[in-house]
């Protein structure tokens, strides 16, 4: 198969073309419906051509896209076919997962149980630490799969993304900004505010940063500390202003109020399943227990 073309990209196609709808395709596939647009572009952008019309009264196919259609139906038929006739690795006794520290969405939540509860021959274990972290134990085989933050450095592993999460402006109460329902990074510009380390996610670090230069933001920055409740204790004591990922409003702290940032979506952070790209046999079954509904 070409590099233009892969089993993936099929997959995410032929649920489109089932559904003609880009919110019911993205159910199907326990995706939220961002990752799933995103990924039918540059499959379009691979291949040189448009392969769905979009507009306000729904989707239809091209006729490129019904020119593949038939192709990728019968690559589907055969891979199913090919996998039926291998005997696959199945679960291990014990599945060992890691969860990113840098976001905790709602569904990371009960997450083990759902896993172990659906394959009670499993014994299911997680590990929480930083993405960069979780990447060097997958690759050193000390993990079978991780939920880790995007963008991260993962060549050579599978990695879905799942979800994405718009970043937040977490600010004293006392703070004139907390009167307002939306901050900018311009209303930002003059105030300290905590910044974690490129260290501890530096593809994710280095994204913020163009974000940043993009609308000249260079504010006083303050280490971020590395537990989130201490971080929290530093914001509702005046200190400075907490740029964070929209899940951490489930933290409720007297003293903190939480604003959307305007440019949320644009540094937002996604969320994404890393495997190795031989254990692939286990991502169903962690993409089903993940389900995330909605960003958190």
């Amino acid at each position: 198969m070409s590099e233009r073309l892969d089993s993936r990209s099929l997959t995410l196609f032929l649920a489109v073309a089932d559904a003609l709808s880009f919110r019911q395709a993205a159910e199907t596939l326990h995706l939220s419906q961002p990752p799933l647009s995103r990924a039918i572009r540059e499959l379009e952008a691979r291949l040189g051509v448009r392969l769905f019309d979009r507009n306000t009264k729904g989707v239809t196919l091209t006729a490129a896209g019904e020119k593949l259609l038939p192709y990728a139906r019968n690559i589907a038929r055969m891979l199913r076919e090919a996998e039926a006739a291998l005997a696959t690795k199945g679960l291990p006794s014990n599945l060992r997962v890691g969860l990113t520290s840098a976001v905790e969405p709602a569904w990371f939540r009960g997450l083990a149980q759902r896993m172990q509860a659906s394959h009670p021959e499993t014994m299911v274990s997680t590990a929480s630490d930083t993405s960069p972290r979780l990447i060097r134990q997958l690759r050193a085989g000390k993990l079978d799969a991780a939920f880790i933050a995007l963008p991260t450095e993962v060549h050579g592993l599978d990695v879905l993304e799942l979800d994405r999460l718009p970043m937040i402006a977490a600010i004293p109460s006392s703070h004139a900004l907390a009167k307002r329902r939306t901050v900018g990074l311009a209303d930002l510009a003059r105030q300290p505010v905590f910044w974690f380390e490129r260290a501890r996610q530096p593809a994710f670090y280095d994204h913020c940063q163009t974000v940043f230069v993009r609308h000249g933001f260079a504010p006083s920055k303050l280490k971020e500390p590395a537990d989130h409740h201490v971080l929290l204790a530093d914001v509702a004591n005046g200190r400075g202003i907490a740029l964070l990922p929209k899940s951490f409003t489930a933290f409720r702290r007297a003293g903190v109020v939480y604003r959307p940032l305007a440019e949320g979506e644009e540094l937002s952070v996604g969320i994404g399943l890393a495997l190795p790209s031989d254990r692939t046999d286990i991502r169903d079954v962690l993409v089903a227990a993940a389900r995330p509904k909605r960003p958190a």
